[in-house]
């Protein structure tokens, strides 16, 4: 694709996009009055909410890790892409046609990831369609044996890759794609002989990513003369990686911020057994183990409410690849803002063969009756020491004491240590001194690994912006709310008010710079864009310190309060400034005494006077 997209597009797509339906589609969000919003930043893992959207200003901004812009500067951020390919998802959501400038050779790593979703989504229509061919009868009766008939697949795009060495190369050559995009996308492969297909003869499973657009395919192995693995999945490409996507996220994402519930389990049929049985929440990894990434993509959606918390739900098979994967899960539960629960299927089976043998109201069962997943690791713990021995029940003692340790909730440590107590028929006491050992182990192997970190690098070291801007110094703070003010209630001060106070506040050099942005933009344009207006006019090294004054939140419930505290922030501010003005006129009046100028003098006074008279007036307006 050549060119550019217009101007009077983009600005078109940034008019009609309600900015906190986009991030509310990343972000559990919750209104915090005045057009504001508040959720858990994407960006870094914290646990209280100090990630900000604002519609009416239409920007973004996290108190905690500082990130922050625009509509388009969020989605290039959270999706990783180019500025264009955020127009063009947009406009796509808006239903709404681009054009293009000419003469310009466009973003190439842009084209390329456009041309990548574009050649999937071509594939992925391509591989429907010949699902229901003749060719597909023997992936449509493995499905079928599995309890999928063809409605169950619809909704999940089920497809089928012909046998053929070069079905959808041939295909997506007639619709423009070369050979070298279908490499990249990860479709088609280089030999000897030329271009073939990836994947042949195999079901199909199109991933989806949050944004519902196609990111790559799973393929599964149906004849015995195919030589590659039992799953075959997309490779690595400018789109897909695989430390990222989740199978099923496109369809359950909604679910999941409604319910504030994920189940995660460990195949596509698994995931496809969940929402056909009416567990609608259900995610996979693809051909990966459950990772940070992940955690990350997930927390954006579960909220933090303690009287609504969130609950994630690990399913995983019986076996010693499971029990890892689940033991890997309990090392995570804490990066979680979620309430971490195993669930187990009867006689160890999955989710689509329990589907299968005892249909829909057993897989609904299974998750209803999930566990914590501590209580799992605890009880796999023990589960390797013989305890009908006595060395056995110590062993199984110690070995859980290691877990009941992390434990940072003393009731929940205390119930823990009864459970442990009773399964291994050792008295209280001794679990509760096994875990106070393992506790001073614990914190000792803590500080030796940081006796061993960068000496050089203090703890809590401030960032070059926190040098600049010390907000526990009362006058940096005085100036930040005076700053919040003027930007956020500019109707509140007139410009010749501004300019006056401007000349006698703003000590730190970065709000003066930005104090001095926000009153050229409204000398020039007036108060119409005003954020975007003053960013666009500010060193990119101040635009965090911007947001931080443009998002901070006015202590109050309504535009009128907010007004009134404004009013009382710009008096306080004039009445120093006029403080500032009568010191400086004594001055001139004692060289005028000096020189015996009455004249000026007499100016002077009146001057003083009537600058005592707008103080009173001020003060008397409290």
């Amino acid at each position: 694709m050549a060119g550019k997209i217009s101007q009077k597009d983009i600005e078109e797509v940034r008019a009609r996009t309600n900015m906190v339906d986009v991030v509310g589609e990343y972000v559990q969000l919750k209104s915090a009055g005045s057009g504001e919003f508040k959720g858990r930043c994407p960006f870094h893992d914290e646990k209280s909410p100090s990630f900000t959207v604002s519609a009416t200003k239409g920007f973004y901004h996290c108190f905690g890790c500082k990130v922050g812009g625009n509509l388009f500067d969020f989605v290039a951020a959270i999706e990783s892409i180019g500025f264009p390919e955020v127009v063009e998802r947009l406009a796509s959501r808006l239903g709404m046609t681009l054009t293009y400038e000419t003469g310009g050779a466009g973003n190439a790593e842009h084209n390329a990831r456009a041309r990548v979703l574009e050649a999937n989504k071509a594939a992925a229509d391509f591989y429907r369609a010949q699902f229901s061919t003749p060719d597909a009868a023997p992936g449509r009766e493995l499905l079928a044996s599995r309890g999928f008939d063809d409605a169950a697949c619809e909704p999940f795009g089920i497809g089928w890759a012909p046998k053929g060495w070069s079905a959808l190369t041939n295909h997506l050559k007639t619709l423009g794609f070369t050979d070298d995009e279908q490499v990249l996308a990860g479709l088609a492969t280089k030999g000897d002989r030329g271009l073939f297909d990836k994947f042949r003869g195999r079901v199909i499973w199109p991933i989806r990513d949050a944004t519902n657009a196609v990111v790559g395919f799973g393929a599964r192995k149906i004849f015995e003369d195919d030589n590659g693995p039992k799953y075959l999945n997309t490779s690595e490409t400018p789109v897909y990686h695989k430390s990222r996507v989740l199978y099923g996220i496109d369809l359950a994402k909604r679910e999941i911020s409604k319910q504030q519930q994920v189940v995660v389990v460990e195949g596509y049929t698994d995931v496809m057994a969940c929402h056909l049985a009416g567990v609608t929440t259900a995610v996979a990894t693809c051909g990966t183990a459950f990772g940070d990434e992940h955690i990350r993509q997930l927390n954006r959606i579960l909220s933090d409410d303690p009287a609504n918390p969130a609950a994630v739900i690990f399913n995983f098979d019986p076996d010693e690849a499971g029990q890892k994967a689940a033991m890997r899960a309990f090392n995570d539960a804490s990066k979680f803002n979620a309430q971490t629960f195993m669930a187990i299927g009867p006689d160890g089976l999955d989710p689509s063969d329990l589907r299968t043998q005892r249909g829909d109201a057993a897989v609904v069962e299974m998750i209803a009756n999930k566990k914590p997943l501590l209580e799992f690791a605890i009880g796999r713990s023990m589960s390797k020491f013989d305890l009908a021995s006595r060395e056995g029940q110590v062993g199984a003692a110690r070995a859980a004491a290691v877990l009941l340790a992390q434990i940072q909730d003393s009731v929940m440590r205390s119930v823990y240590e009864k459970f442990v107590a009773d399964s291994t028929s050792l008295d209280r006491s001794d679990i509760a001194a096994l875990v106070a050992d393992a506790s001073k182990t614990q914190r000792k192997t803590a500080v030796a690994a940081l006796r061993t970190s960068d000496p050089t690098e203090p703890v809590g070291a401030d960032t070059e912006q926190d040098v600049e801007l010390n907000l526990n110094d009362p006058v940096t703070n005085a100036e930040r709310w005076l700053l919040i003010a003027l930007t956020q209630v500019p109707q509140a001060c007139d410009m010749v008010s501004f300019a006056r106070i401007g000349k006698t506040h703003f000590s730190s050099p970065w709000y003066k710079d930005i104090a001095r942005a926000v009153y050229q933009v409204r000398s020039s344009v007036g108060d119409q864009d005003l954020m975007q207006n003053v960013l666009e006019r500010l060193e990119p090294k101040l635009h965090a310190a911007f947001r931080d004054v443009a998002m901070a939140q006015i202590p109050a419930s309504d535009e009128e309060g907010r007004e009134k505290f404004a009013v009382g922030v710009l008096n306080r501010a004039l009445e120093k400034t006029i403080e500032y003005e009568k010191n400086t006129l004594r001055q001139d009046r004692r060289q005028a005494d000096a020189l015996g100028e009455t004249e000026k003098i007499d100016e002077i006074d009146r001057q003083i006077a009537a600058l005592d008279a707008e103080g009173h007036s001020l003060r008397k307006s409290r």
